[in-house]
């Protein structure tokens, strides 16, 4: 079976970004919806809801609005990848995204999120590019697939996003 190589979505850099938050690549509706964290049972806007009061039922560009005045940027670590079907262990022949290029034209950055650990462990393999500046937090991804960690466990590690947006 031929699996197509898919390609991901484009940067949604968050104006002068403090906090660059980091999938490992989109589900297929959100490569389908050409939105990250499309689908409705992904936590990720529940938690932005919660702790930065950028509602999960407004549009898509709205939030993305909210992240933005936040100053907080949204990608994937994987630019392309062949996958079947939706679950990272799938993903195969992996071309990552130019992250420390992202991060010398966005000097701003000072806080890099991996959602889950796959995210985290691609990231991995780019950190000795990166400015010192920059520090690093692997969350628990936000995905439905990460059932072994509770909604509380995940919002209260996603608390990190909240104290660097109001940090110094």
């Amino acid at each position: 079976m031929v699996i197509p190589l898919l390609q991901g979505l484009p940067v949604e850099p968050g104006g002068s970004p403090r906090v660059l938050i980091l999938g490992s690549f989109p589900s297929p509706l959100s490569l389908e919806s050409g939105e990250y964290y499309a689908n409705p049972r992904n936590q990720f806007w529940k938690i932005m809801e919660i702790h930065l009061g950028i509602s999960k039922g407004l549009p898509y560009k709205e939030k993305l609005a909210g992240l933005k005045e936040r100053n907080i940027g949204l990608w994937d670590v994987i630019f392309s990848c062949e996958r079947h079907g939706a679950m990272d262990h799938a993903i195969r022949n992996v071309t990552p995204n130019d992250i420390p290029l992202f991060l010398h034209h966005h000097p701003s950055v000072r806080l890099v999120i991996a959602n889950g650990s796959t995210a985290g462990l691609h990231l991995g393999k780019f950190r000795p590019e990166w400015p010192s500046q920059v520090h690093v937090h692997t969350l628990p991804s936000t995905s439905p697939a990460n059932a072994r960690t509770s909604f509380a466990e995940k919002l209260h590690a996603w608390e990190v996003v909240l104290e660097a947006v109001h940090g110094p």
